[in-house]
């Protein structure tokens, strides 16, 4: 594997992680300059992307980098039956850094050890979204000014969502309190409540949307009809919780309600005038925070 890669957010240490911090508060401040320059970025995209693939790309090129790369595999040589060995070998003859997201579990892991150039993952199936949490440490550093000792509530699909998967082990350097809300099919896996034991990490689970007096984040997240094999399943699902403006009554000031996107149902918009709502401010940071990470990628920073 390419030392410079991000595949997982365990790649960071704890030091790590506060120095792209740093950097992404610099990136905002002055988010226009010429680190890029002369330099090739491929997004290869299997699989559908707005702000992810729009902010990647829109970090590039505020650093005066280009990019080739596809939104689509049906139109790239994957329709004919390429491997993904062969196209991140082929790719990597013609760029510096490879940025990708895939829908099976451990591909940018795979990518990263036959690449010859650093693989940033985008999101490989239900495993790990490595730069949305990076994004999600920004976000609560900037609006709670600090990442010690937070209440934090997690929302939804807590089995298939990626980014609750990466953000819990990410938090597990700055002593969180967790709560997992979601129903029987849609629990937290073992694998991540274990991990939380070892590190001495509190967590509760309910079922409910209720008592969140306390939290300082709640993280909603979408119920993924992509991740289902069985749509009956999702059906009985999909519409479990619903975030309306009345339910942030009584909660903590400082509280602010982060969500990945895309929206469904799981957030009513009423919800999106209230201070407290952070879900688009949050998207913004993705830009600074990926700025950070192509920079230290291409050791630039």
């Amino acid at each position: 594997m390419n030392s410079k890669s991000l595949v997982s957010i365990t790649d960071y240490s704890k030091d790590k992680i506060l120095k792209i911090l740093d950097a992404a508060a610099d990136f905002e401040a002055n988010p226009n300059r010429d680190l890029l320059r002369g330099k090739v970025v491929a997004t290869l995209f299997f699989e559908p992307s707005t702000r992810t693939r729009l902010s990647f790309e829109t970090a590039i090129n505020r650093l005066g980098g280009r990019v080739i790369g596809f939104s689509d595999a049906a139109n790239t040589s994957t329709s004919k039956g390429e491997t993904l060995h062969d196209t991140i070998r082929m790719v990597s003859n013609y760029v510096d850094l490879i940025v990708m997201r895939h829908p099976l579990d451990g591909a940018a892991r795979y990518a990263s050890e036959v690449g010859s150039v650093p693989i940033i993952n985008a999101g490989d199936g239900s495993n790990q979204h490595p730069t949305q949490t990076l994004l999600d440490l920004y976000s609560i550093k900037k609006t709670q000014g600090r990442l010690e000792n937070l209440n934090i509530y997690m929302v939804g699909d807590l089995k298939y969502g990626r980014t609750v998967h990466s953000l819990l082990m990410a938090m597990s350097h700055f002593k969180p309190n967790f709560t997992f809300i979601a129903p029987d099919e849609l629990k937290m896996p073992e694998q991540y409540k274990v991990f939380c034991d070892k590190n001495g990490i509190p967590y509760k689970e309910q079922r409910e949307l209720v008592g969140i007096e306390d939290a300082d984040i709640l993280y909603m997240t979408r119920v993924q009809r992509e991740r289902f094999q069985d749509l009956l399943e999702y059906e009985r699902v999909k519409n479990v919780y619903k975030l309306k403006n009345a339910m942030l009554d009584g909660t903590k000031d400082n509280l602010r309600v982060l969500h990945p996107l895309p929206r469904v149902n799981e957030i009513d918009v009423d919800v999106d005038s209230n201070p407290k709502a952070y879900y688009f401010d949050q998207a913004r940071n993705g830009v600074f925070v990926r700025q950070a990470v192509i920079c230290d990628s291409l050791g630039l920073i």
